[in-house]
Formats: structure tokens, sequence, C-alpha cells
């Protein structure tokens, strides 16, 4: 799957294909920051753990560099917050078991621009890549 960000990364915690992944996504998460994920979807998060039949994708838009920075992160550059907030998600969907957390690493500034449609873009193949209609209707 390729993003507008070279940087952007998908995480697979077993390691399987990324689009197997993907399409086996029966709950996804689409969050603005790092740690809203595991705020927003904690009920879907643990209605998947364990489950062979059901599989939660987290997304993280914005790439942390803005994030808060106190006691120990209080002398971290942007880019080293970008590596702490990279590496928090994926431990969490290793914890987690995850079908997939993908991290798109688009600066704040970009994502409030409305003149911007590379966010948009990467988020409707995301939605492609885990939508599997079978002619129920999906809630």
């Amino acid at each position: 799957m390729k993003f507008y960000l070279e940087t952007a990364e998908v995480y697979i915690p077993d390691h399987q294909p990324v689009g197997q992944a993907l399409a086996r996504t029966t709950h996804l998460c689409l969050a603005a920051h790092q740690d809203d994920i595991e705020i927003m979807a904690a009920q879907p998060i643990i209605e998947c753990f364990q489950q062979k039949d059901k599989w939660f994708t987290g997304v993280v838009v914005t790439d942390g560099r803005g994030s808060p920075r106190d006691d120990l992160y209080q002398d971290y550059t942007d880019d080293e917050m970008r590596l702490v907030r990279f590496k928090e998600q994926r431990k969490a969907a290793i914890i987690g078991e995850f079908a997939a957390q993908i991290m798109l690493d688009f600066p704040s500034k970009m994502i409030k621009d409305a003149s911007r449609s590379e966010p948009v873009d990467d988020i409707l193949a995301i939605l492609r890549a885990t939508w599997q209609w079978d002619g129920r209707v999906h809630r």
C-alpha cells in the first residue's frame, strides 16, 4: 500500500502481507493523534483481542511531533517525539494483537489545511483496503 508520505508506515504485528492484514479488518479506528486509539476504541480492541474472526486496525493520521513534553520527554526534539510515538503505537499493536497499525505521519498543519487532499486520499485508500462488501449492512 502506497501513501502520500514515504514516511508513513503500516505495521503488522503478525507479519502477514499488508493486503491480507487489512482485508481481515473487522474493526477500524481512525484517530488524529497517538494514544487516541486506545481511548476512543478500547471496546473494539477488547472485542477483537484473541479472536480468530475479529481483527482491529488502528490508524493515526498525525506525526506526533507536537506531543506534550513533560518530565521524561521535556528535552526531546520534535523528531525524537515522532519516533517515540511510532514506537508506542507499534507496542500497542503487538499487545492488542491488532491486524495492523497505520501511521500516516502527516504534520498537523497539513491536516488543518482544508485545501490539502492528501490526508483524505490516504484515508480513502485505507477504507477501500479494509472494507469487505458481502451484501450485508456493516456497522
